[in-house]
């Protein structure tokens, strides 16, 4: 039974005990008659399997959803399954998408047999012109690159492998689940085929933090990779990154204009401390939060936002369907999309614009901080100080409800004639 205060859910990602000092604080909860629950998520589908996704949205924004079926959930807020679709329907697409998942993962293993062994690489395989590096088979497995590789995609993967595989020995290592090798290995795996099939963006670090909540809450790891990619199509462009630039200052650059927008003052102070690019807002954009929130705090931030952004058309858009929704042809499909989204219909944006919530929930925390920012911050360095502090102590419900009224005063403005 719930308690009157909630049920505590830190059981479902249990922390190493030498690492429970070291880790940001829990405060989500889940509360009767707020959270999504099983109970609800289940009565939420009619007989044949359509979903009220309406009804699903508004759950989850008054109190996120319950760890025991966050996996199912999130596939539909990410866009991997139409909620007007069957039981039947759905069935048959995720055994194509595991089909071709194996697929994709055999044609990785024939050029490097350490993936899907169960086992990962963590030293490099071959040098920058593709001779191999004979000392690398102790720290592989025993397995060496054993002639030049010439093909410059298979090269450039090849060379990123062994990255992948030391992030993964850092990713969420406090938690008890990656105390087992098997899901480390797991974990590369799902990176080391994305990374393969996206070379136009080839692995960054951060990317290792995106992928982890999926490797846990999928117990198939091609339903996780499938999550994982429908999750980095609202995230890849951030991961982009040429010889000058990061995709990720298209995002900073919005929060600037914001923050100018809707605090003048803050952000003059930040500008005369050469910070108005906003660079020390990074990384908060790149991993969603992961470092400023505990582990089921930032899944609980992440779904928040993911239904504050739903749009009903997401699946059509990503499998390249026709069929799609008009809410300015039906104004009740308005209640399906989310409350963020809802905004850029209403204005005839929807569909053009790239702005995502992340973004004003970052504006959230810098107005939060404002009086100490203007008052205490006499370099970059205490930017960054002052941000750091924030760590366990922010409640994601109230950072996505400031981001909503920060967003609604950015358009009142921006729309000014």
């Amino acid at each position: 039974m719930w308690r009157s205060g909630g049920e505590d859910l830190q059981g479902f990602y249990p922390v190493r005990p030498e690492c429970l000092a070291d880790v940001p604080r829990t405060r989500f909860k889940s509360r009767a008659g707020k959270t999504l629950s099983a109970r609800r998520w289940h009565a939420a589908f009619t007989e044949d399997g359509h979903l009220d996704m309406e009804k699903v949205l508004r759950r989850i924004q008054r109190g996120g959803i319950h760890p025991s079926i966050k996996g199912a959930v999130w596939e539909f807020l990410l866009g991997c399954y139409d909620p007007d679709s069957t039981f039947d329907e759905r069935t048959k697409l995720r055994t194509l998408r595991r089909e071709q998942y194996a697929a994709w993962k055999q044609e990785c293993k024939t050029m490097v047999p350490v993936v899907g062994s169960g086992t990962y690489i963590t030293m490099a395989v071959v040098q920058q012109n593709g001779e191999p590096i004979d000392e690398s088979s102790v720290e592989n497995q025993g397995w060496v690159v054993k002639e030049t590789v010439r093909d410059e995609r298979v090269l450039q993967w090849m060379l990123s492998l062994h990255q992948i595989g030391l992030d993964v020995a850092r990713t969420d290592r406090y938690l008890s689940f990656y105390e087992d090798g098997a899901n480390q290995s797991k974990l590369w795996d799902v990176l080391a085929i994305y990374t393969w099939l996206n070379l136009d963006i080839g692995y960054v670090q951060g990317m290792n933090d995106i992928s982890s909540p999926m490797i846990i809450l999928f117990e198939d790891e091609a339903d996780a990779f499938w999550c994982f990619e429908r999750a980095m199509r609202r995230l890849r462009e951030n991961f982009r990154a040429t010889a000058t630039s990061m995709g990720v200052q298209t995002q900073l650059g919005v929060l600037s204009q914001v923050i100018k927008t809707v605090d003048p003052r803050l952000h003059q102070h930040l500008e005369d401390l050469d910070g108005g690019e906003y660079l020390f807002a990074i990384r908060m954009l790149m991993v969603l939060f992961r470092r400023e929130f505990s582990f089921l705090d930032a899944l609980y931030l992440w779904e928040l936002m993911w239904a504050m952004e739903y749009n009903p058309n997401m699946f059509a858009t990503y499998e390249e369907l026709e069929d799609r929704n008009n809410a300015a042809d039906d104004p009740k499909l308005l209640k399906r999309y989310g409350k963020f989204e809802r905004k850029y219909v209403n204005s005839g944006k929807n569909e053009r614009h790239s702005n995502t919530i992340a973004v004003f929930v970052v504006a959230s925390v810098l107005q939060t901080k404002n009086k100490r920012l203007l008052k205490e911050a006499k370099g970059l360095d205490d930017v960054v100080q002052i941000l750091g502090d924030i760590a366990g102590n922010l409640d994601a419900k109230k950072a996505c409800k400031e981001a909503l009224k920060i967003h609604e005063k950015f358009l009142k403005k921006a729309n000014r004639p």
